[in-house]
């Protein structure tokens, strides 16, 4: 896995998959699927301006926290973005004021599988006191979830 971030505005990190295209594409964009990797029971569906929610596992030390985001783009097997609030954990704190951050999946083709792009960005509209926090735990968050959905579709247990 490399990963480059080139500025405190977006995170932005990629995976070589040993997975076709149409298979990569599954796992992000079927909402039972993402959310056996990613580590949310998921509700809604993937299409433009529809609301993805639902609690996120104990595995993950948040189930007092819900997964919530707003489909931005579908463009099949090659660009799926959706927005939410980065690092929106804190028990009773309403974020629907603060802006969100865009996350971006691309998905290319390469020599044995799919080299799957992760890019967010918005990190620098959200509040100060936050900006810092968020943005260095979805660094690590994403690093962990490329790992998570190559586990996946490798067909192993996580």
């Amino acid at each position: 896995m490399s990963q480059s971030q080139t500025s405190t505005d977006r995170i932005e990190k990629q995976i070589r998959l040993s997975a076709p295209r149409a298979r990569v594409w599954r796992a992000l964009t079927d909402p039972q699927e993402f959310g056996q990797w990613f580590g949310v029971k998921l509700s809604g569906t993937v299409a433009p301006g529809a609301k993805l929610r639902g609690p996120m596992n104990s595995s993950c030390g948040h189930e007092d926290v819900t997964f919530e985001a707003t489909v931005e783009t579908v463009e099949p097997e090659q660009r799926y973005a959706f927005r939410w609030h980065p690092y929106a954990i804190e028990p009773g704190v309403d974020y629907s004021s603060e802006p969100t951050t865009l996350i971006v999946f691309t998905l290319e083709d390469v020599a044995g599988g799919t080299l799957l792009t992760v890019v967010e960005s918005g990190f620098d509209k959200i509040p100060a006191s936050r900006r810092v926090k968020a943005f260095e735990m979805n660094s690590h968050g994403w690093a962990i979830q490329l790992e998570n959905i190559k586990r996946h579709l490798a067909g192993i247990r996580h």
